[in-house]
């Protein structure tokens, strides 16, 4: 009797599932959001991000922490640019924005000592040729705006 008894009371949540099936069919993986390994990948890219930037600022004679605080982050990148900082402004004006950009990732280019075909590269991949400029050989050469 104890054997039948504990046998049943082990299938109950098997029997649940199965009885609220169609009711979590609605929930299936297309519904659900990203999965752990999205998630993971996300957090990873903005790790080796934010470690990035953080070396780049350094290696430019700027403190590292800056390359963590939203707005402060693109004026100090102004300035390595060798950009005045009220372009700040510039960057939220629709089209004028990607003008500029363009504009800072060239500058930026130079004053490592790169080319123009790294500052497309900056442009297109940034992530790729940011870390380049942080953990490669280039020297930040300071030019005044």
């Amino acid at each position: 009797m104890r054997i039948k008894t504990l046998g049943m009371f082990l299938m109950l949540p098997a029997l649940l599932l199965l009885a609220a099936g169609p009711a979590l069919a609605q929930y299936n993986n297309y519904q659900a959001g990203p999965g752990v390994g999205i998630i993971l990948l996300i957090i990873a890219l903005c790790i080796f991000g934010i470690v990035t930037m953080w070396k780049l600022f350094e290696k430019a004679g700027e403190p590292g922490w800056a390359s963590i605080v939203p707005i402060y982050n693109t004026i100090i990148i102004l300035k390595i640019a060798g950009k005045p900082g009220w372009w700040i402004f510039l960057l939220i004006i629709p089209i004028v924005n990607i003008i500029i950009y363009i504009m800072v990732m060239i500058s930026l280019a130079e004053n490592f000592g790169k080319g123009g075909g790294f500052a497309v590269g900056l442009i297109l991949f940034s992530i790729i040729f940011f870390a380049i400029l942080a953990f490669g050989d280039a020297e930040y050469r300071q030019t005044i705006a």
